[in-house]
């Protein structure tokens, strides 16, 4: 926000590369670029920043400034539009609906934009197509986005008098005595901005999907609609992004997982609360197992912990100060309060604090596929990627100061290995630095950001600072990876910790038989397993890799006269190790192999009178190519090569 002053004739303007121009006061940030670029490069910027701030292209220049263009793919770009577009989509709803619609808040999100709106009849996709043709008049009319100042006493009794209860809200959480608003044609918005100079900009949108949204997020508020939407500078881009919306909707896990019998969520269980099917179940196992074969590989010890503990023990760590609101009732058990465990790093500790330690017996690397729950409101849940009980693959390594740089670097090896084996290999990284509260002292904080910087840097990885996004009880780093549609998941996540050690008086001996405190580092490498299993199910489309498809193969014979030797095969493969079905029915062999590429098996494995009289099979592939007849031996042998391959044996 400026306050326009200055009464200076001529003023400096500069671009961050460089390039300077003298332009008179207060022209607009329109007409400094006029100067300093050309017609070409004018075109593509939409905003820019003056210093920190990211402000309009009709905003007033009125001292000395640098300025850093925004042009309109990138970003901040696309976030200026989808925010522009919202008013936009806002004020058409306004339009055919009438001023009994209410507007709550409309803000730009990754991919999109919302609107919410508090309105008695249900809006549907049927509406969508009127909107967004009032949408198009808006756009064709030319329609400026202007800000004003407003006093906030005016701006609430001008919303409180047309019963916009909601802004008035808003405007009362304000503390500066005026509000910036915006105004397109007829509709005002509270808002900091900035929007596109016109409606011109807007080329390409589309409205995708309405729920159901609390306002502010409170379940005892007013549930509004929310209607999504997203928007492009150009058609082709939109139309991209649509497809991969469509191919999403394939890959949807909660889709696939019922089609492929992974899991179910039931009523009469609890929301949030997974329940694992047969080919769920093996799925889930064949990456617990290789999760804890490679931490006994790189040195890691198993633990196993309760799901509840004393109330006490949350006090004493924290987590009933600051992580109440989502962990469940407490429960008396023999007149003690006891509650279900939100994390599981107190009980690490206790097995810590179980015996005395030397500094000779660092580093400790402590593992568990702990199981946590926590409150998550119901509007929040979404099949896997969001329960309310699930298991974390989670890990503690006690240390000292000298260690920690190592360590870390030591987890980050392990964590990538982990997600290359899974098939991640592009991935965004953040490390996250000290936040406006926290615990511990300045000089532990400035040495862990040092070590989690140092240990990046020696693996080679491109990072971004996070600044002011740590924990309170330290510094982290956050991998996010990308799949298939090149969309991101946060799942793992290295974090330093001096808060617990000190709470639970965590200490050792050291090598001048003085108590010493260790370094904690919490880490987890896949987030949770549901989630990541969600995560893997979209990003394979189901179509998983031999080594953890929860079938490996399925015997079809053609006719019951080679019944009794697929029976025999079936039990030689079982025995063999290989997760194995059969398929015995009395069906048309080609109905038979549909069924099964629908389920997604790697192999089909084909039993004729041919195949009964040389003690073979033939595969079929679950792409639709055929392999020559082999023996039985042989495809046990092919698919345990392929296994072992696939987990980097």
């Amino acid at each position: 926000m400026f306050l326009y002053i200055n009464n200076m004739t001529e003023i400096t303007v500069s671009l961050h590369s460089g390039e300077e121009t003298r332009i008179p006061a207060a022209s607009t940030l329109k007409d400094a670029l006029g100067e300093l670029v050309s017609n070409k490069q004018r075109k593509q910027i939409i905003a820019a920043y003056i210093g920190d701030t990211i402000v309009d292209l009709l905003t007033p220049i009125t001292k000395d400034s640098v300025i850093r263009p925004i042009i309109k793919d990138s970003e901040e770009g696309l976030e200026v539009l989808r925010h522009s577009t919202a008013h936009i989509m806002a004020k058409a709803v306004r339009d055919i609906f009438g001023k009994d619609v209410k507007v709550a808040i409309g803000p730009a999100i990754e991919n999109g934009f919302y609107y919410d709106f508090l309105r008695e009849e249900p809006f549907s996709p049927d509406d969508f197509t009127a909107i967004e043709e009032r949408m198009n008049e808006i756009v064709k009319s030319r329609a400026e986005f202007v800000r004003k100042e407003v006093a906030s006493k005016d701006a609430k009794e001008i919303f409180a008098s047309e019963g916009e209860k909601y802004k008035v809200e808003i405007i009362e959480t304000i503390d500066d005595e005026m509000v910036s608003t915006y105004m397109v044609d007829d509709f005002v918005d509270i808002c900091r901005g900035p929007h596109l100079p016109d409606t011109t900009y807007i080329q390409a949108f589309k409205l995708l999907r309405v729920a159901g949204a609390y306002w502010r997020g409170d379940e005892n508020n007013d549930v509004l609609q929310r209607i999504y939407g997203t928007a492009f500078y150009d058609k082709k881009a939109l139309k991209k992004h649509l497809n991969a919306l469509e191919e999403a909707k394939k890959r949807d896990h909660r889709k696939l997982g019922k089609e492929l019998e992974l899991y179910t969520i039931q009523d009469q269980i609890g929301p949030g609360l997974i329940l694992w099917q047969p080919k769920g179940a093996q799925l889930r196992r064949l990456i617990e197992d290789y999760w804890k074969d490679e931490h006994y590989r790189h040195g890691y010890e198993l633990l196993y912990t309760p799901h509840i503990a004393r109330q006490d023990l949350w006090k004493t760590s924290g987590h009933l100060d600051f992580y109440s609101e989502n962990m469940y009732s407490s429960m008396a058990i023999d007149d003690v309060q006891y509650q279900l465990k939100p994390m599981n790093c107190p009980f690490h500790i206790g097995v810590y604090n179980s015996n005395k330690r030397s500094y000779r017996e660092f580093p400790l690397r402590w593992a568990e596929l702990g199981t946590v729950y926590r409150y998550e409101r119901a509007g929040a849940l979404h099949g896997l990627l969001r329960v309310r009980g699930f298991t974390q693959d989670d890990a503690h390594i006690f240390c000292r100061p000298d260690q920690l740089e190592e360590e870390i670097f030591n987890i980050l090896e392990l964590n990538l290995h982990i997600l290359k084996t899974f098939g991640f290999s592009e991935y965004d990284v953040y490390l996250s630095t000290r936040p406006e509260k926290y615990v511990g002292s300045d000089d532990n904080w400035e040495k862990a950001t040092e070590a989690l910087k140092q240990a990046l840097e020696k693996k080679g990885l491109d990072y971004s600072i996070d600044p002011g996004e740590g924990v309170f009880y330290g510094p982290k780093i956050d991998i996010k990876i990308k799949d298939q549609l090149g969309r991101s998941w946060q799942c793992s996540t290295i974090q330093v910790d001096f808060n617990l050690p000190d709470r639970f008086e965590v200490n050792y001996i050291g090598s001048d038989n003085k108590e010493h405190q260790p370094i904690m580092i919490h880490r987890a490498l896949m987030g949770s397993l549901e989630r990541f299993i969600g995560v893997l199910i979209e990003h394979y489309a189901g179509v998983f890799p031999l080594w953890f498809a929860p079938v490996q193969a399925r015997l079809l014979n053609i006719t019951d006269d080679q019944a009794e030797y697929t029976e025999e095969i079936f039990e030689q493969m079982r025995s063999a190790g290989l997760r194995i079905e059969k398929d015995l029915r009395n069906e048309k062999l080609n109905y038979k192999i549909r069924e099964a590429q629908v389920a997604k098996i790697p192999y089909m494995l084909i039993i004729g009178d041919q195949e009964k009289a040389d003690g073979t099979v033939t595969v079929r592939l679950r792409n639709g190519k055929n392999l020559p007849a082999m023996p039985v031996k042989e495809f046990i042998d092919m698919v345990n090569e392929e296994c072992r391959k696939g987990r980097g044996i």
